[in-house]
C-alpha cells in the first residue's frame, strides 16, 4: 500500500506517489508496547460474506460463514475479531451453547469441544453501519448520483468492522463474496467471477471467489457505478475501473499496467498468481493505492490529464501496487513488526521497473532523492523491524518502504543481479501463499549464497539508523598515491552500531578509470591507492549501493565542474549541483546556468534549477529568468518554482507572463502561488478572476484560494468565502475542506469572526466526512471562542473517532490561545505599508532607469565619441 506519507507521499509518487488510516478505536490487543503475531487455536479454511448495501441509509446487511479447524487440541470457543457489528444470529455445524458479543469480538462457545480432526463451520447474520472499514460515496454525501459507490479499505485491522473475521496477517484461506446491488450497478472483489444473475429482490448478485489463500487484510469489496478499460497479458485479464464521471482519464493511467506485469514475471521469475487483474479508482481514498488481491484499489488522486504533460503519472502507484500481488499477497509477512517485507519490496520493484521504462539515470535519479529524505529524518533511532509500536498503521513509514527499498538495493549489489534473482525466485516459491518474516529471507540467501548475513541483516534491518561517512581525499604526487580517510561519525550505541560494509570508489583520470572496493568497518581509517596520476574526480559509492551519507566535502573545486561535465555519471553531476548550490560565486551560477540549459536529463536539469535558488542573487535570478522555455514540463514548473521563491519585480513579471502563456494546469499553479507575497494591489486583479476557472479537479481554482488567503488581507475573505459557497458541488472534498482552512486562515488576524465562523460551522454536519473533518479543524484554525459549544458538542461524544478527535483538537488551539497576536492587524497595516513604500521605491528606480536609458542613447555631443559598454 502505498500511504499519505510521504502522499508522501503521494505527488512525488505521481511524478515517480502516504499517514495514518482513519480514524476510529484500535482494539485492546494494540495497547501495549511489544506486539506479535497472535495465537491460532484454529486454522481459518474459508470465508463466505453475503453482503446487501443500503446505500441510503450506509448500512449493510451480512452474512459470514466461516469454516475452520482447530489446531493441536480441541477447540471449546472460537473467537472473532467484530467491532460495532450487530449480531442477528449465530448457528454453526456444530452444537452452540452461547455466543456473546463484547467490544471488540464475538465469542462463540460451543456444548462440546470440537476436535482438531473436524471441520467446522459458524454462519453469523448481522448488520452494520462500518465507522471504518467499508466507505460509502453517495448523493446524500454530495457526490455525483452517477458516480454512486462504496468500496472496502481493511490494511492493516479494519476488515472486523464489516464483517466478522480472523483480522491478523498470520493466517490464510480461501474467500468468496456475493453482493447483491440495483441494477445498472457491478460489484467486484478478489479472485474470479462466479456468477451474475437477479436475485428475488430484484437485485442483482455478483458472486466472486478467491480460490486461493490469501490473508483476511486483503478481502476487498467494491460496489456501485463504474466504467471499465480492458487488455489482457497472456490469460491473465487487466482492468482499470472509475466512476463514469472520470473514466475520460482512465486510458492515461492504465496506460502500463500490461507492460509492468510481463516486466515483473521476467524479472522476479515467478509468474502472476491470480486469476485476474483489476484496479479500481474510487473517490476519496485515504491511502494512494491498496493491494488487495487481484484487485487494487487505487485514489482518484492518480487520475490526470494530457494537459499536465510529463509531470504526472500513474507508473509509480501501479508499479507499487502490482509488486504487492507478489510481496505482500503471495507471500505475506507474519505480523505487521515485519511490514518491510510487504512495503520495501513493492517500493524496490517500483524502482526497478522505473529503470527498465525510463532507464538507470530516471531510477537513480529517484533514488538519490530518497535517500537525500531518509536522511533528513531526525531521531532516527528506530529499526526497520520493531515490535515496538502504537498500533499497525504506524508502522508504515519511510522505514518500511524507503529504507527497504534500500536494503535490497544493497543486496543485490552485493549478491549481483542473477544470484538475486534466484534468491527472490526460491524465497517465493518456497513460501508461496504462506507468511514469512525476516529470517526466512536470510535464510534463502545464505542457503544459495554460500555467505553468512547475519551481520548485515543485524545493522541494516534489526538496529537503526544508517552510516555516516566523513571523509577526504589527498594526493601525493611524489608516491603517486590517493588517499581516502574514511570517518563513521554516527553516534553509536544500543540502537545504532558500527556499520561494516562494502564501499566502491572511482578515480577518473585523463587517461584511466581506476575502481577499487574497499570494506568499512572501523571508526576511522586511512585508505592508499596507486594510481599513475592525480585523478580529476573522485567518486565514493558512484552506484548508490549502500545507504550512506556521505560527507566528502574537502575536493578542490575543479573535482566539482568536472563531475558536472561527466555526461555519463549522473549522480556525478547531481552530487556536484549539490555542494556548488553552496558556492554563492559567478562561475558557480555559470556552471549551473549551463548544466540547467544543456544537461542531457531532465533530473540534472531540475537540481541546476534549484541550485540557483539556492545561490538566490540576482545574477543566479537572471539565469532562471533566461531558462524559462523548457521543452520538458517538469523542468519548466522547477524553473517557475525557483523563480517564485525570489521576492523580486522581475519574478513578478515571469508570474504574470507564465499566468498570460502557459497553458500546463500544474505549471499555471506554480505561477498562481508564487504571487502570495506580492502587494494585493498589484495581484487581486490577476488572481479574484481565477475564482471563476475550469480545470480538472480545480487545480487552478484551489491554488488561487489558497495564495488569497496567503496574503492575509481580509478583502480577500468575502470573494473566498462566495467562491465556496457557490461553487461547493463543483470543488473535490478535499479541495473544499482545504478552502475551509483556507477561509479560516485568512480570517483569524480579524476582530469580527462572526460571519466566517457561522460560515464553516454550516458545514461540521456535512455528510462527506473529508467536508466535515476540514470545517471542524478550519474552527481551531479560525481561533473564534464562538465556536466552542459547537465544537464542544462533536469532542463530547461517547466515542473516539475522527469527528471528535479533530474537535477536541480543535478546542485545543482555541483555548490554548493559539491564535494571531491581537496587535496582528497594526501588523498587517505596517506590512501593507511597506509594500506600498517598495512599489514607489521600484516606480522611482525604474523611472531614473528609463532616464539614463534615454541619455545613453541621446546623439554625442558635438566633438565627442559614444562611449562604449
Amino acid at each position: 500500500m502505498i500511504r499519505r506519507l510521504a502522499i508522501v507521499l503521494f505527488w512525488a509518487a505521481f511524478a515517480t506517489l502516504s499517514s495514518a488510516a482513519p480514524g476510529g478505536r484500535y482494539p485492546d490487543q494494540w495497547s501495549g508496547q511489544r506486539h506479535y503475531a497472535p495465537d491460532r487455536s484454529a486454522g481459518i479454511h474459508h470465508l463466505a460474506l453475503d453482503i446487501i448495501p443500503d446505500f441510503q441509509r450506509r448500512t449493510i446487511s451480512g452474512m459470514a460463514v466461516v469454516t475452520f479447524q482447530p489446531i493441536a487440541k480441541p477447540l471449546e470457543e472460537l473467537q472473532l475479531d467484530a467491532i460495532d457489528l450487530k449480531i442477528q444470529s449465530v448457528t454453526s455445524s456444530a452444537k452452540i451453547q452461547a455466543y456473546e458479543v463484547t467490544a471488540d469480538h464475538i465469542v462463540i462457545t460451543f456444548a462440546e469441544p470440537i476436535q482438531p480432526t473436524a471441520e467446522t463451520s459458524v454462519s453469523i447474520h448481522y448488520t452494520a453501519q462500518p465507522e471504518k472499514g467499508l466507505y460509502f460515496r453517495t448523493p446524500e454525501m454530495g457526490y455525483d448520483p452517477g458516480d454512486e459507490h462504496l468500496f472496502t479499505q481493511g490494511e492493516s485491522v479494519d476488515e472486523r468492522y464489516w464483517y466478522p473475521s480472523y483480522d491478523s496477517p498470520n493466517q490464510k484461506f480461501t474467500t468468496e463474496i456475493t453482493c447483491h446491488v440495483p441494477a445498472g450497478m457491478t460489484a467486484l472483489s478478489n479472485g474470479r467471477l462466479v456468477s451474475e444473475e437477479k436475485d428475488g429482490a430484484g437485485l442483482t448478485a455478483f458472486h466472486w471467489s478467491q480460490e486461493q489463500p490469501h490473508a483476511n487484510y486483503l478481502v476487498s469489496l467494491v460496489a456501485g457505478y463504474f466504467k471499465k478499460v480492458e487488455d489482457k497479458y497472456k490469460d491473465v485479464p487487466l482492468a482499470l475501473l472509475t466512476p463514469p464521471s472520470e473514466f475520460e482519464q482512465a486510458p492515461n493511467s492504465f496506460r502500463d499496467t500490461r507492460d509492468i506485469m510481463e516486466f515483473y514475471e521476467g524479472e522476479i521469475g515467478v509468474p502472476y498468481p491470480w486469476a485476474k487483474y483489476y484496479q479500481v479508482v474510487v473517490q476519496d481514498f485515504m491511502e494512494g493505492g491498496m493491494e488487495n488481491t487481484s484487485i487494487t484499489t487505487l485514489t482518484d488522486r492518480t487520475l490526470f490529464t494530457e494537459a499536465t504533460e510529463n509531470i504526472r503519472s500513474s507508473q509509480g502507484l501501479v508499479a507499487h501496487e502490482m509488486a504487492h500481488q507478489w510481496f505482500g499477497d503471495l507471500v505475506t509477512c507474519k505480523d505487521w513488526s515485519e511490514t518491510w517485507l510487504n512495503e520495501g519490496f513493492a517500493t524496490f520493484y517500483a524502482e526497478l521497473y522505473d529503470e527498465h521504462k525510463n532507464g538507470e539515470d530516471a531510477m537513480l535519479y529517484a533514488l538519490y532523492g530518497k535517500a537525500k529524505s531518509i536522511f533528513s529524518v531526525s531521531n532516527d533511532i528506530k529499526p526497520i523491524v520493531s515490535r515496538n509500536f502504537d498500533n499497525p498503521d504506524s508502522m508504515f513509514n519511510f522505514l518500511q518502504y524507503d529504507k527497504g527499498s534500500f536494503v535490497l538495493r544493497m543486496l543485490r549489489s552485493q549478491l549481483g543481479a542473477e544470484l538475486y534473482r534466484q534468491c527472490i525466485r526460491t524465497y517465493l516459491e518456497r513460501h508461496k501463499f504462506g507468511n514469512v518474516d525476516t529470517e526466512d529471507l536470510a535464510r534463502v540467501i545464505e542457503e544459495l549464497s554460500g555467505r553468512s548475513y547475519d551481520q548485515f541483516f543485524d545493522q541494516w534491518v534489526y538496529h537503526a539508523h544508517y552510516p555516516e561517512i566523513e571523509a577526504s581525499y589527498s594526493w601525493d604526487e611524489k608516491s603517486k598515491l590517493a588517499k581516502i580517510s574514511i570517518r563513521q561519525n554516527q553516534k553509536t550505541g544500543d540502537d545504532v552500531l558500527l556499520f561494516n560494509f562494502p564501499l566502491e570508489i572511482v578515480f577518473k583520470g585523463k587517461s584511466e578509470t581506476v575502481t577499487r572496493t574497499i570494506t568499512v568497518k572501523e571508526k576511522s581509517e586511512d585508505f592508499y591507492f596507486s594510481l599513475d596520476s592525480a585523478p580529476a574526480i573522485v567518486r565514493l559509492d558512484p552506484n548508490l549501493a549502500v545507504l550512506a551519507k556521505i560527507d566528502f566535502r574537502n575536493r578542490p573545486t575543479s573535482m566539482l565542474y568536472a563531475q558536472l561535465d561527466d555526461e555519463n555519471d549522473v549522480l556525478a553531476r547531481l552530487q556536484a549541483i549539490d555542494e556548488l548550490k553552496d558556492s554563492k560565486n559567478h562561475e558557480a551560477v555559470e556552471k549551473l546556468s549551463h548544466a540547467l540549459d544543456h544537461d542531457h536529463f531532465y533530473g540534472v536539469r531540475i537540481e541546476a534549477a534549484r541550485g540557483l535558488q539556492s545561490i538566490h542573487d540576482d545574477e543566479a535570478l537572471d539565469a532562471l529568468l533566461k531558462s524559462t522555455k523548457q521543452d520538458d514540463a517538469r523542468v519548466r514548473n522547477q524553473v517557475m518554482s525557483a523563480i517564485a521563491a525570489f521576492y523580486n519585480p522581475r519574478a513578478l513579471d515571469a508570474a504574470r507572463k507564465s499566468l498570460a502563456d502557459e497553458h500546463n494546469p500544474d505549471i499555471l499553479a506554480q505561477s498562481i502561488r508564487a504571487l502570495a507575497k506580492y502587494p494585493t494591489s498589484e495581484t487581486r486583479p490577476l488572481l479574484v478572476p481565477l475564482l471563476q476557472s475550469k480545470s480538472y479537479r480545480n487545480t487552478i481554482l484551489e491554488s488561487a484560494i489558497s495564495t488569497l488567503s496567503d496574503q492575509e488581507d481580509p478583502e480577500n475573505i468575502a470573494p473566498v468565502r462566495d467562491t465556496l459557497k457557490a461553487r461547493k458541488s463543483e470543488i473535490p472534498a478535499r479541495g473544499f475542506s482545504t478552502g475551509l482552512g483556507s477561509l479560516a486562515s485568512l480570517a483569524a488576524n480579524c476582530d469580527k469572526k462572526d460571519e466566517v465562523r457561522d460560515f464553516i460551522i454550516g458545514y461540521v454536519n456535512d455528510k462527506n466526512e473529508t467536508i466535515q473533518l476540514g470545517a471542524i479543524r478550519a474552527l481551531g484554525t479560525l481561533g473564534d471562542p464562538g465556536a466552542i459549544p459547537v465544537l464542544q458538542s462533536f469532542a463530547g461524544a461517547n466515542r473516539a473517532n475522527q469527528v471528535q478527535r479533530a474537535a477536541t483538537g480543535a478546542l485545543e488551539a482555541i483555548r490554548s490561545g493559539r491564535k494571531r497576536d491581537e496587535n496582528s492587524a497594526e501588523l498587517r497595516q505596517t506590512v501593507q505599508d511597506l509594500q506600498d513604500q517598495m512599489k514607489k521605491l521600484r516606480q522611482d528606480m525604474e523611472a531614473l532607469q528609463k532616464k539614463l536609458n534615454a541619455k545613453d542613447h541621446s546623439p554625442p555631443a558635438p566633438g565627442k565619441k559614444p562611449s562604449r559598454q
